[in-house]
């Protein structure tokens, strides 16, 4: 008997409304777990570029990237260091200005930031 005195208006409105706002939640929920993604991806993709352009620069100033790791591995030693990133060079006017940063990965899951400058035409921890 209620179903019938109300009219068909009152029971689809009300309806429809529940209906946009589920579906608008969920997009809003599904928006915000995709961004969250793309923004990590889009963090180490940029990381990457960063790296490679560190890496390019270094070997377009003709620096030997054998020796400046070395030097970078000294300057964390005793610790194990499992892989080296070059993440900036600073290639100021004059060899002793010049300097690299390294960050190192330990074998413990530590991460370590070594800045290397040149020192009489040697690469050293500052």
């Amino acid at each position: 008997m209620i179903l019938a005195s109300l009219g068909i208006a009152e029971i689809v409105v009300p309806a429809v409304i529940i209906l946009l706002a589920v579906l608008f939640a969920g997009g809003y929920i599904a928006v915000a777990r995709r961004t969250v993604a793309l923004s990590d991806a889009l963090k180490g993709r940029i990381e990457s570029a960063d790296a490679a352009l560190a890496d390019a620069r270094a070997e377009d100033r003709g620096w030997e990237r054998s020796t400046m790791e070395a030097a970078a591995r000294d300057a964390v030693a005793p610790r194990e260091v499992i892989a080296l990133h070059l993440i900036q060079v600073v290639d100021r006017p004059g060899t002793d200005a010049d300097e690299a940063v390294f960050r190192a990965e330990h074998s413990d899951g530590d991460a370590t930031t070594v800045i290397l400058g040149r020192r009489d035409g040697a690469w050293v921890a500052i």
